[in-house]
């Protein structure tokens, strides 16, 4: 016997742990699931409780055959995977790989990866909970026959490679309907009447008020105008008229910080205020929490576990928060107590909400050890925490009325006397409409009856706005909302539902495309349940009552699965197949003659011929970007590859022309820019999300290999198994 082993599921978090546990122990990893349902059959046997057949998962078997020689050497075995339904699920088949008796000891959890946090997890071990395994199970197992049964029907219908699930099929139909409420709205003309006005007196600035209604017997009645004849008859009655101030309300409000980030909400101010989509969030967040090197600390976890929908907060770290607070912005803005946020069930309360790890470690002072996403996002979530126990900000608030004979026109205004918690975390005011904005109007001193002098008087047509599409943000927002999913499912959820073409992106705007339209119509037409938001959250309740030992999972999987499956053989005599409709390009096809059209592929358009099969002719759709070709000077189109799971790679736009250069690359070149020290080309290169300029000349001696472990200005990846050489995109 020597050391004692302790399992965790990263190398990265393994590392990091390292430095916190002596000799004594051995520090491993499993790289996630060692066990896994099979991919080639259901691997759930419905008819006896459902009992799943896991296998050990294809590429695993060195990491199964380390941890059980690990394990045999071993005096006591810890396994430390994440502390959430997943990672005890990933305990559990790691226990049965290893045969650790499950009324063993061997479970440790933290919330955080500090020494204090990992040397009180191995003084306090706990059995495996078999109710959060369970609740993993029975996800697990209920997506697996959802998908296994559903996605085939799919694929006779529509056509093949297509999926459908719980939680993905109900997040499309959101999109869906969204874009049927936009598609069906109809707009309702108004018009507004703004007045430029100042002190009659001289004595102040002007300020812009807005028509508001009429007064009648001491009472405003609210009016709003619908065409132009009754503006026309407002305006005519207010170009001569005396404006007057007719009441001054002022007041003072608190405006209280917001609670710290849970998994959804830190996904949705990613995205809102440093433009990350969800997937990118929950990766540059996972590398928080598992550790990044510090320069002169070695491997430290940034942040506090990731998945949570809590807004708990330790004491121990409110204390560090408060002191902090105190020194960088002084004692007012701390409140009298620190501040505690409830959850809304207890399911919610397994975990803290995301904090920073380590508080003597800012952003600012470890900038350069960390990437550019790193950065931002490590900021943001230590802004966020630091302002959730600040004090309020005291906002002065101010209305007022005007009146041109019995017409009143009204402003208001707002001055933060206070910053409190909007030192740390300020307002997104390129977030406000226009009305919002004029409402934050700066206003002269004005007193009841001070009479006015008329600069300027406008009207404006309007039209009622159908309501927004959903970005990546508003669509979480609106998944957590109606209970659907969890938080460590809306980016895979997402990612999922665009992979399959179901929903497109515009910048930030989602919307549905033709495809996730028709699977939609067809799910929403014959398995109702399945793309139902409250028969989704329903289900979501009740994963939440198998993981705290209310409910019996076998029972909910056999109260959801005969009716279900009874739909299923239904549906596949009474389904017909689905033909898509086809956008057409107006070329024809250069080997047929026919007409080219557009087809929806696993990634994405192509364009193709419209007889096929019998004729097999297809090409890229190209899509100019910008910058020029750097050998011809022309313009550049991208492509997306059909090989390559739909990577993009770029062309001149002179490619299968007279003229054609021959550059193709998969990296966009930089405009305009060359290399200082061969004097090639330089392109954008892409490594965890950021992009950074280098020398498109492959032997250029800024591209050889280095000594360090980065190179200048720039990550160097890690170390993986050797890469075939790279492959021409168009191969």
């Amino acid at each position: 016997m020597s050391k004692n082993l302790v399992i965790v599921e990263s190398p990265a978090k393994a590392k990091t742990i390292g430095r916190y546990l002596g000799k004594d122990y051995k520090i491993t990893a499993s790289v996630g699931h060692i066990r896994d349902l099979p991919s080639s059959t259901m691997g759930v046997d419905v008819k006896h409780d459902f009992k799943p057949t896991y296998i050990n998962m294809r590429g695993k078997e060195k990491v199964i055959r380390e941890l059980k020689e690990y394990a045999a050497d071993a005096e006591k075995v810890y396994i430390a995977t994440d502390p959430d339904r997943e990672g005890e699920a990933i305990a559990w088949h790691i226990a049965k790989v290893l045969n650790i008796d499950l009324n063993e000891n061997c479970r440790i959890s933290f919330n955080e990866i500090t020494e204090k946090a990992i040397k009180n997890a191995i003084l306090s071990p706990r059995q495996i909970d078999i109710d959060l395994v369970n609740a993993q199970q029975a996800r697990r197992v209920l997506d697996r026959l959802v998908g296994y049964e559903l996605s085939p029907l799919l694929w006779t219908k529509v056509r093949k490679g297509l999926s459908a699930g719980r939680v993905q099929s109900v997040a499309t139909k959101l999109v869906v309907d969204r874009e049927k409420e936009i598609e069906a709205f109809k707009p309702e003309e108004y018009w507004n009447v703004n007045a430029e006005l100042c002190p009659a007196d001289g004595s102040g600035f002007s300020f812009r008020t807005r028509y508001h209604g009429e007064k009648k017997g001491g009472k405003i009645e609210k009016v709003k105008l619908s065409n132009q004849q009754e503006t026309d008859a407002l305006l005519a009655s207010l170009k001569n008229g005396e404006y007057v101030v007719d009441t001054i309300k002022k007041g003072r409000k608190l405006r209280q910080p917001f609670a710290p980030f849970t998994t959804s909400t830190l996904q949705q101010e990613a995205s809102r205020r440093i433009s990350f989509t969800s997937r990118k969030t929950m990766s540059v967040a996972q590398q928080l929490y598992e550790g990044v090197e510090i320069a002169g600390q070695g491997q430290v976890a940034l942040v506090s576990y990731i998945r949570t929908d809590s807004v708990r907060v330790s004491e121990e770290a409110m204390t560090a928060a408060r002191k902090l607070i105190s020194e960088k912005y002084g004692e007012r803005y701390l409140p009298k107590s620190p501040r505690k946020y409830s959850n809304k069930n207890s399911a919610q309360d397994a975990h803290e909400a995301i904090r920073p790890a380590h508080f003597e470690l800012s952003p600012d002072a470890i900038k350069n050890s960390l990437s550019l996403d790193q950065y931002k996002l490590y900021k943001l979530i230590w802004d966020r925490f630091l302002s959730s126990q600040m004090a309020s900000a005291e906002v002065d608030t101010v209305s007022v009325d005007v009146r041109c004979n019995t017409s009143i026109f009204r402003t208001q205004g707002e001055t933060v006397q206070f910053q409190g918690f909007l030192a740390a975390y300020a307002d997104l005011n390129d977030e406000l409409t226009d009305d919002e904005k004029n409402t934050k109007a700066k206003l002269p001193d004005l007193a009841d009856g001070q009479q006015l002098k008329l600069i300027d008087l406008k009207s404006e047509q309007k039209f009622t706005a159908p309501p927004p599409r959903f970005t990546e943000a508003t669509l979480i927002k609106m998944l957590e909302e109606k209970g659907i999913g969890r938080p460590s499912t809306y980016a895979p959820t997402i990612s999922t539902i665009l992979e399959r073409n179901y929903i497109d992106k515009e910048g930030k705007v989602i919307h549905p495309t033709e495809l996730g339209n028709v699977v939609t119509d067809l799910l929403t037409n014959f398995f109702t349940e399945i793309v139902d938001v409250s028969f989704t959250a329903d289900m979501e309740s009740k994963l939440d009552e198998i993981e705290l030992g209310k409910k019996d999972w076998v029972k909910v999987l056999s109260e959801f699965y005969p009716s279900f499956h009874e739909l299923i053989v239904k549906a596949g005599s009474d389904v017909s197949k689905v033909k898509m409709a086809e956008k057409q390009t107006g070329e024809k096809c250069p080997e047929c003659g026919n007409d080219l059209v557009i087809k929806e592929g696993r990634f994405g358009q192509f364009i193709a011929c419209s007889h096929f099969p019998e004729c097999k002719y297809t090409k890229n759709i190209e899509v100019s970007v910008k910058g020029s070709c750097p050998l011809c000077g022309s313009g550049l189109v991208s492509h997306r590859s059909t090989k390559y799971k739909g990577r993009l790679f770029y062309t001149c736009d002179k490619k299968g022309s007279d003229a054609d250069c021959g550059f193709i690359s998969w990296d966009l070149p930089i405009d305009g820019q060359k290399c200082d020290t061969c004097g090639s080309y330089m392109v954008w290169k892409r490594f965890r999300g950021r992009a950074y300029p280098k020398c498109a000349n492959k032997d250029c001696p800024k591209n050889a290999p280095k000594k360090s472990s980065k190179a200048e200005g720039e990550e160097k990846p890690e170390k993986t198994k050797k890469s075939k050489a790279k492959k021409n995109p168009e191969e």
